[in-house]
């Protein structure tokens, strides 16, 4: 299996700097996502590994070979890096079948005759797609699709995988089973895999670890999808994973009140990671706002939606909208009935608290 570590890589497309000062260690044999915004320079940095494109600065190993360094004039050819690489868009030759599409990469890379039907054959049924060496792509569906471009991208490297968006364009059903796909390939093959998407949810779902990366093209928090959900880095990581509330709180008499309307007392003493002397916010998610009619906070219902395992409203607090989200057992089993027009009390669990000028 591989390693991958990028250490003090910059990237630029002209005047704009895209990547500046990356560095990262991907484990043998591990699932790592990196995960942020929409240009932030996810694929970029995929593009460099690959030796698609040149840094400006830093270096690249895979394993202990330095695949790329500046300063050390070191670019070693795509092809002789050892990736396997699978795009959103599947890039599955329409033209040629799929035992075909599997086996064209070991021909480029003049992997000898005898040993290219063993690989093909094997990297097919890896992806559960024996049988179907003969089907041309358009009578695959999408997923059967996205299977047979993990397969080629086995035969090119069963060592490294890069998947860059992968599974994007699949509806929600089939979505859920390619990442059950991922994950089963990786444990029988112990394939190492970089994992780039905007997705959180695929990335939690999905990942030993995490990287997630602002929009300045920076890490600003690496770890398990347990530690980035409790112990989110700063807010724009709070924010990003995640539905999210954010509330004005400020500080009176060493309590904390939210600042709106007339400032009801939320915590009768400064919690932990309340900024003293300086504008806050208080971040909460939409599951851990409780209704209770006991509460000062009062809110007004704008709007409440069945979701099948769970009920999700929209609150009116004070001219800001917030989202609340409810288990659907534990409504059936609560006598009150909260619906839209309704007036209810809010009271909120497990909150954090930023600093309001460092917002992303």
């Amino acid at each position: 299996m591989a390693s991958v570590r990028f250490e003090h890589v910059s990237i630029s497309y002209g005047p704009k700097q895209v990547v500046k000062d990356f560095s990262l260690s991907v484990n043998d044999g591990e699932i790592m996502g990196i995960i942020g915004p929409s240009g932030c320079g996810k694929t970029t940095l995929i593009r460099a590994l690959c030796g698609l494109i040149k840094p400006e600065a830093g270096d690249i190993y895979i394993n202990d070979q330095l695949v790329f360094s500046v300063e050390k004039r070191v670019n070693i050819p795509p092809e002789r890096r050892g990736i396997g690489v699978v795009f959103q868009d599947y890039a599955v030759w329409p033209h040629l079948s799929v035992w075909d599409n599997v086996c064209y990469p070991m021909k480029k890379h003049k992997v000898p005759k005898d040993e290219i039907p063993k690989r093909a054959a094997y990297a097919l049924e890896q992806v559960r797609m024996t049988g179907y060496e003969k089907h041309m792509p358009a009578q695959l569906s999408g997923g059967q699709q996205q299977r047979v471009a993990i397969a080629r991208s086995l035969v090119s490297s069963d060592e490294l995988i890069v998947l860059d968006e992968p599974i994007t364009n699949l509806d929600a059903k089939l979505r859920e089973e390619m990442i059950l796909e991922i994950q089963m390939i990786q444990q029988r093959i112990g394939t190492t895999i970089i994992y780039i998407t905007h997705d959180q949810e695929a990335a939690l779902q999905l990942c030993d670890r995490i990287a997630v990366m602002q929009p300045d093209g920076q890490i600003c928090q690496i770890g398990s999808d347990e530690e980035i959900i409790r112990q989110p880095a700063n807010r724009f990581v709070y924010s990003f994973i995640g539905v999210s509330n954010f509330l004005p709180v400020v500080e009176k008499d060493g309590k904390v009140c939210l600042g709106l309307g007339d400032e009801p007392v939320l915590f009768d003493k400064l919690p932990e990671g309340f900024a003293v002397g300086k504008k806050n916010v208080m971040g909460v998610r939409p599951m851990d706002i409780v209704f209770d009619q006991q509460s000062a906070v009062r809110a007004d219902i704008q709007r409440d939606t069945f979701l099948g395992n769970q009920y999700d409203y929209q609150v009116n607090l004070g001219g800001q909208e917030l989202r609340v989200e409810r288990n659907a057992l534990d409504v059936l089993s609560d006598p009150t009935h909260y619906a839209a027009g309704q007036e209810v009390g809010l009271r909120f669990l497990n909150v954090k608290f930023y600093e309001e000028e460092a917002q992303a």
